[in-house]
């Protein structure tokens, strides 16, 4: 029944330009200031952007994308002061620990202007949509979250106006959602309520290749069962309504956690390639379902440009890509550099940045697969002081563990520190006043302390408040 039922249904982006630093003025005229910021706040209020009364899709692009009423000068203008405020903050904490750092403005270092994305809409290349009840209760709607489950009033959104998020996703979604609506299977909104249809990730690159990962909740399911379900979606998206997604790669993950490493619960290929590709800065790299990957390409080649600058890495150089992902921002380097040591938790996103390198022709790169907590400490408790690091750091918003820090700190050899961050706001500042501290024996802290030196943000999530923050420590 559930297989007639599913039968029926069935340029690239701008190039960054050489020499992007010296072209950038360190304020210009649509810097913005505080009245901005309070002329932003009382325009969203006075059109009513979180009014109960608001329609449903309002509701989600004000909770996902606050900014996106915004003409995209203005977005940006927000953001800049947003980090201007983070770097003061920082100037005011490093006092407190005695260290002198305030600089012009009251900021700890100079902060550059936003740098702005070369794609506004639909930039994401990666979404992820839940499975929830709808405003019309309807518990099997594909989309995004409104409101909290602490609060007790989730509600899931379709996202088809998002901003952000591209049609081909939008799409995906759709179809998932008609799949699901017509499976006698209920989804899984609380795990010990039972139900089995989850999330769904959609990834898709610049060479036209579109992944979807479907997460299941097996609950007591036997082997028999699965295995008609994975052929009931096979059928769906190869010969069904869901073929006109056109997917390069369909995986299914049973998951009885809300999130599972390929280690944990391997990801399985129901239809198509293993791989999605993409080029960035003119090397081509592999992802795998879970492998990280900045979500806004065009942005990215923007930022990994801007991260060779700052590197100042030479000839002899040796780069530590701490939290490397596929290795995009250590590969996009190699070329000006000795060495390349990357380091990364997910197993087979260091498998993906194995091949990248030989794919490119790259040799002269090692990769580690582990906590950076476990394998940072050991790389560098042999290191000889002759050979110069520079040291990139790309963590989640958890930040960097306690122990990589320690072996930063206490590593001579490192004089220059660039530290990617997508919410600097959070535990990233934590690591940033551990970087600048004084030595502090009773920390393990010996080594001397960084100092920011520069920074520079870019917007990686247009019609978000977020910002990919790039902060330069030197010592």
């Amino acid at each position: 029944m559930a297989l007639s039922c599913a039968l029926r249904l069935l340029h690239r982006h701008l190039h960054p330009s050489s020499g992007l630093l010296s072209s950038l003025p360190i304020r210009d005229r649509s810097a913005p200031t505080e009245k901005t910021a309070a002329k932003w706040k009382k325009k969203k209020d006075r059109e009513g952007c979180s009014l109960p009364g608001s329609s449903w899709e309002e509701r989600l692009a004000n909770a996902v994308t606050p900014l996106w009423r915004l003409p995209y000068q203005e977005q940006l203008q927000v953001k800049y002061e947003s980090q201007r405020k983070i770097l003061q903050r920082l100037a005011s904490h490093l006092e407190e620990l005695g260290i002198d750092a305030q600089k012009p403005g009251g900021l700890c270092c100079p902060l550059r202007p936003v740098v702005p994305s070369p794609v506004i809409n639909g930039y994401r290349n990666k979404s992820t949509f839940s499975v929830n009840r709808g405003p019309d209760g309807n518990p099997k709607t594909v989309g995004l979250y409104v409101g909290t489950g602490k609060a007790r009033n989730i509600v899931c959104v379709k996202a088809n106006h998002m901003e952000n998020i591209p049609p081909k996703h939008k799409q995906v979604a759709q179809c998932y959602e008609e799949f699901i609506r017509c499976s006698p299977l209920d989804s899984c909104i609380l795990f010990h309520e039972g139900g089995h249809w989850r999330e769904l990730v959609v990834r898709t690159t610049n060479h036209g290749h579109t992944m979807a990962v479907i997460t299941f909740h097996p609950q007591e399911l036997g082997q028999e069962a699965l295995a008609t379900q994975k052929a009931l979606i096979k059928e769906f998206f190869t010969h069904g309504p869901g073929a006109v997604c056109a997917l390069t790669s369909l995986y299914f993950q049973e998951s009885t956690m809300t999130r599972c490493s390929h280690e944990q619960s391997p990801f399985q290929l129901l239809h198509g390639e293993p791989h999605i590709f993409e080029e960035v800065l003119g090397l081509k790299f592999r992802i795998s379902p879970d492998a990280f990957f900045q979500v806004n390409t065009g942005g990215a080649e923007v930022l990994y440009q801007t991260v060779r600058e700052l590197s100042q890495a030479g000839g002899d150089t040796v780069l530590l890509d701490i939290c490397c992902g596929t290795g995009t921002i250590g590969l996009s380097l190699a070329h000006q550099v000795s060495k390349i040591i990357g380091i990364e938790v997910v197993e087979k996103a260091v498998e993906d940045a194995r091949w990248n390198a030989a794919f490119n022709g790259i040799s002269n790169c090692e990769f580690h697969s582990g906590k950076a907590e476990a394998v940072l400490p050991q790389l560098l408790s042999s290191w000889e002081d002759s050979q110069p690091l520079v040291a990139v750091v790309n963590p989640s918003r958890a930040g960097l563990h306690y122990r990589v820090v320690q072996a930063i700190r206490n590593c001579k050899s490192i004089r220059r520190l660039l530290y990617i961050s997508c919410k600097p706001e959070g535990e990233a500042m934590r690591n940033f006043l551990e970087l600048c501290c004084p030595p502090d024996p009773g920390k393990k802290l010996a080594g001397k302390p960084f100092a920011p030196t520069f920074a520079i943000p870019f917007d990686m999530f247009p019609h978000t408040v977020h910002c990919e923050l790039v902060l330069l420590f030197t010592r």
